[in-house]
């Protein structure tokens, strides 16, 4: 009877979390409202998750599952990141192909959502959802805007920021003509007066692959103001392909880039 109570009181207390419009907690938080051991409230927990009316993205960080999101075993990400994200301190952003498909580019959706972070965080699985966390040098200076979710705001990078990510990261982008293709669907949203500025918090190279690849992709008006910015900044020439040879490439003297890599856009 004492353990169907405590079931009893901790559908209650989701129930009420809900009724008020949330729809995550900390175990701690449950704990309290239970005023029950940490054992207990664990065990508690443990039986609403096999019901499937709670998930656990993180240790210790529960989310509410309404009726339309108990197959997919999760809240979807942008609807709890935000709450994770704030509970746990850290500093972050939406990015790369899961920014680039909220600005339009949705040409192949991302296997899972990703996030940047300032410092190395472990990346989740959570029912079907999937998180991967990579850490962005100054993350702060990176130009975010928000996007309304029906759980929270959530920071996304903006057109501009994202497509200097894209060429910044390739390799978790899906390759160089994966970063292509998204940067064909992308070029319409990106403002070129917007590019310099979201350039500054970025390697220099970024924006020297960034405005070859816009040109490539049939966007050079996109990219004008951005090889004024590359002409004052780059003291060197960098290669399109990161960390392969060079050697015996052409040159591209506009933005000081050797062209170490046949880029082939599914247009």
């Amino acid at each position: 009877m004492k353990s169907e109570s405590r079931r009893s009181s901790a559908r209650e207390y989701i129930s009420g979390l809900a009724a008020a419009g949330r729809h995550h907690f900390v175990s701690s938080e449950a704990r309290a409202a239970l005023g029950v051991t940490a054992d207990a409230a664990k065990l508690a927990l443990r039986r609403l998750a096999k019901q499937g009316l709670i998930a656990t993205p993180a240790r210790g960080f529960y989310v509410i599952l309404p009726p339309e999101y108990r197959s997919l075993g999760c809240l979807p990400a942008e609807q709890f990141i935000p709450a994770l994200m704030k509970e746990r301190g850290r500093s972050y952003y939406t990015g790369l192909l899961t920014a680039a498909q909220y600005h339009g580019a949705a040409h192949q959706r991302p296997q899972a959502f990703q996030v940047f972070v300032d410092r190395t965080c472990r990346s989740l699985v959570c029912g079907m959802v999937q998180v991967v966390f990579m850490v962005r040098k100054r993350l702060q200076e990176v130009s975010v805007q928000h996007l309304n979710t029906p759980r929270g705001t959530l920071r996304v990078s903006t057109p501009e920021a994202t497509a200097l990510d894209l060429v910044g990261y390739q390799e978790q982008a899906g390759g160089l003509n994966q970063v292509a293709t998204v940067l064909s669907e992308l070029a319409e949203r990106l403002r070129a007066d917007k590019l310099p500025a979201a350039a500054d918090a970025a390697p220099v190279a970024w924006a020297q692959r960034l405005g070859y690849l816009l040109e490539q992709v049939g966007a050079p008006e996109k990219a004008a103001e951005l090889e004024r910015y590359v002409r004052t900044h780059a003291q060197q020439s960098t290669a399109l392909l990161p960390g392969a040879s060079h050697e015996d490439s052409q040159r591209n003297a506009a933005w000081r880039l050797h062209v170490n890599a046949f880029v082939e856009p599914e247009l």
